[in-house]
């Protein structure tokens, strides 16, 4: 910054120390003052420092200290129309600019992009990623898009840049014929591809592109939810196994139909179960009660057939006809 002694007519010393790492740009507050012819003008290895007189870039000065006469800014003298140099102070605008890399800056797509793919033909997908840049052409950089601000800070130039970056990427994907499932294997690839188509409108702005990376790649829900059963059946060997455990799963989940058909047929089967186990009690109720009728019967025509051929008299077929009779 410049000195503020007020007690000082004239500015003897100029610098600025950075106290904030996101400005890309300020400009001296002088208060008015003139600059004294022999002042000091410290630019820092971070940094570059340029003069503007009355609209009209004089000059640019690299890191470095540098003594303010003639001699040194030969643009100004001209501008000012003096022939053999000046001796008294002058005005001029000076803007310091921070010439330092700003590294991972974000940009993605507000929207999402469609892509055609040829196993789930139309698919839109969300991107996003980083990059890395400078300063690389003050005079460029002051022209066309800094102007006559103030101050200026990288996130001003992130929003402008972001907007930019998503519709090349959208032509990248395009054009690419990369598939859905090859995306998240193909990411350096991609931004190989898409760090030339940015390069101009970066150049344009007198911005350097020092790095560029698409980080993630996010997919439709459906889709996402296809791949996670795909990976599953990857997984399980045995086919039936893996119905048995969907089958399950589905029944466990709170208002799934299935679960609600297991809990009918379960009833249904309860039901069924016990009325068989009813049956079968009352049939074997039946034979029990029907079992010694059918013995005494076998027994008399035994007897019977005893006395008919001769093995037994009368009297005993009498005889043992009742006692069998008395056992019912």
């Amino acid at each position: 910054m410049a000195n503020p002694d007020s007690k000082l007519p004239f500015l003897e010393i100029i610098e600025w120390v950075e106290e904030n790492p996101n400005l890309l740009m300020r400009k001296i507050c002088d208060s008015d003052k003139e600059i004294k012819n022999g002042a000091k003008l410290i630019v820092r290895e971070s940094q570059k420092a340029m003069f503007l007189n009355e609209g009209t870039i004089a000059d640019i000065f690299e890191a470095g200290t540098h003594t303010l006469k003639t001699q040194n800014i030969p643009v100004l003298s001209k501008l000012k129309g003096w022939k053999y140099g000046f001796e008294s102070p002058f005005k001029a605008d000076i803007y310091y600019f921070s010439v330092t890399q700003f590294v991972n800056l974000k940009w993605g797509t507000p929207a999402p992009i469609l892509m055609r793919d040829s196993q789930f033909g139309q698919v839109r997908i969300k991107a996003f990623g980083s990059y890395n840049v400078r300063i690389k052409d003050i005079a460029k950089f002051f022209k066309e898009y800094a102007g006559t601000f103030p101050i200026l800070t990288i996130f001003e130039l992130e929003n402008q840049l972001r907007d930019f970056i998503a519709p090349k990427f959208g032509e990248v994907i395009a054009q690419s014929g990369i598939s859905v499932l090859d995306l998240a294997g193909n990411m350096t690839e991609l931004s190989a591809k898409i760090r030339p188509l940015i390069t101009p409108y970066f150049e344009n702005l007198g911005v350097e592109v020092t790095e560029f990376a698409v980080s993630s790649v996010t997919l439709p829900t459906e889709v996402t939810k296809h791949f996670d059963d795909v990976t599953s059946m990857n997984m399980v060997g045995d086919m039936n196994r893996y119905t048995q455990f969907q089958t399950a799963k589905a029944i466990g989940e709170e208002g799934n139909p299935l679960q609600n058909n297991v809990q009918q047929g379960t009833a249904m089967g309860m039901m069924l179960g016990a009325m068989q186990q009813q049956m079968q009690n009352s049939n074997s109720s039946q034979n029990q009660s029907n079992a010694p009728t059918d013995d005494v019967a076998s027994r008399l025509q035994k007897l019977k057939t005893l006395f008919e051929n001769g093995l037994i008299d009368e009297e005993e077929f009498k005889a043992k006809k009742a006692e069998i009779i008395a056992e019912l």
